[in-house]
């Protein structure tokens, strides 16, 4: 069909959610835009209960003032063959990245599970300071004969 050009148009609402938060907790905001008019829907967080605001509206993570230029430490530890690398709790953030074997993680002393080859995890928090978020679990990475792998973190001075 040479020549042929042209598109479709699909007439359906453009919806778009925020969390936000008043008074009393945080609720979940729907705008709904269609045929050029905006319309917002307050609901609970379930999405279907309806909600009436009360007090100041503002986006969740404005309710906490962010604290001006935390420090932070970084590691990356690269494990190759039998041996372990560990990430105590409070970290900000912890990644890995299996390159070759089967190493295994074990999170807050739970049962350890094997990992393949190509997996990627990553875990953080998005607020530090006195009062701030960090990952409340030691993660331990152990290599057997065979593994390579990276672990990255992140934590606070």
């Amino acid at each position: 069909m040479s020549g042929t050009s042209g598109s479709v148009a699909a007439a359906t609402p453009d919806d778009e959610y925020e969390i936000l938060c008043d008074d009393v907790g945080s609720f979940l905001r729907r705008y709904s835009t269609e045929d050029g008019a905006t319309v917002a829907t307050d609901t609970e967080l379930d999405g279907v209960t309806a909600y009436t605001p009360t007090g100041d509206v503002v986006r969740c993570d404005a309710a906490q003032a962010p604290v001006a230029n935390p420090q932070l430490t970084s590691t990356a530890q690269r494990q190759t063959g039998a041996g372990a690398v560990t990430i105590a709790a409070g970290a900000r953030s912890v990644t890995l990245v299996v390159y070759a074997g089967a190493p295994t993680l074990g999170i807050g002393g739970g049962a350890a599970v094997t990992l393949a080859a190509g997996t990627s995890l990553s875990w953080g928090v998005d607020r530090g300071g006195p009062d701030g978020e960090q990952l409340a679990d030691e993660f331990v990475f152990t290599g057997v004969a065979g593994s390579d792998f990276l672990v990255t973190s992140t934590r606070e001075a």
